[in-house]
């Protein structure tokens, strides 16, 4: 199970690799376009200086890594540091073709390429990219502003700065090649099933855990609580509060089977990013 969990992400770190190669090599770089993070302050320096961008983008790349390593093990820092020298040796060596010159379909499409290998090369245990360890080092350190607001606060820095060195519509345009690759990241990591966590309170748990366990085959946890303070004054009886996850599609059913049970069934969703394990449907017959 090790070497075919090891075998996968090195797979899947590969294909990172050569989908971010693509990306930079196959739309970006023959339009001026950049990205944000490490990789768009190496464009932006290999496009004032003579320095080749493969270079750049491992040089600055190592400080991060550094950081990793320190905060997030040696094992991360490894695979991060072989998947950024992949990714400088294919942008160095490997030929991809200039599929277009068209700059929306360049900055759509070239982002798309740049998240995807970003993504993969996440779920592979690695990085292309050194920017998310700041910011997850800065958030922790200062437990002010969140992750997403560091990356936020770096990537508007770097889009002004490209605005002046590239020009108005190529800092534009990469605003809008950041955004691509930004959605992408969010597919390929959270997926195309988005999950809704819902959490039923009623007097009926007992024949409402049934029926999602048996008839919908979900999994489900029970916490036992009682009513409080409400518009109907403190009551104070027993109740059986049910959590579940289900996908997007399944949530209008999940109701309607709750409140064909229990018409008065309270029932909270909030949107659940990922989930590991207890989601699998029974399978008929067991």
């Amino acid at each position: 199970m090790k070497f075919r969990g090891a075998l996968v992400d090195t797979l899947l770190i590969i294909l990172g690799i050569l989908a971010a190669g693509m990306g930079l090599k196959g739309f970006l770089l023959s339009s001026h376009f950049i990205d944000g993070g490490v990789t768009g302050i190496s464009m932006l320096l290999a496009a004032s200086t003579d320095t080749p961008l493969s270079v750049l983008i491992f040089v600055i790349n190592i400080p991060f890594l550094i950081l990793g390593h320190r905060k997030l093990g040696l094992l991360f820092a490894l695979k991060s540091a072989a998947a950024i020298a992949g990714l400088s040796f294919c942008i160095a060596f490997v030929d991809f073709p200039d599929v277009t010159h068209d700059k929306l379909l360049t900055a759509i499409f070239g982002g798309a390429f740049i998240g995807a290998g970003i993504g993969m090369a996440i779920r592979g245990g690695a990085v292309l990219d050194g920017t998310e360890i700041a910011a997850l080092l800065v958030s922790k350190k200062t437990q002010i502003v969140r992750v997403s607001d560091v990356i936020l606060i770096l990537n508007v820095v770097i889009f002004t700065v490209a605005v002046f060195i590239l020009g108005v519509i190529p800092g534009l345009y990469s605003i809008l090649t950041y955004l691509s690759a930004s959605k992408m990241i969010d597919l390929i990591l959270n997926g195309l099933e988005q999950y809704t966590g819902m959490t039923i309170v009623s007097t009926k748990g007992e024949e409402i855990r049934l029926a999602i366990t048996q008839k919908l085959g979900r999994g489900v946890t029970v916490y036992q609580g009682k009513s409080g303070y409400g518009k109907d004054g403190h009551i104070n009886s027993p109740r059986e509060i049910i959590f579940t996850v289900a996908t997007r599609l399944e949530v209008p059913l999940l109701k309607k089977e709750v409140l064909r049970i229990d018409p008065a069934a309270f029932i909270v969703q909030q949107s659940v990013d990922d989930t590991t394990g207890g989601l699998l449907k029974k399978k008929k017959g067991h």
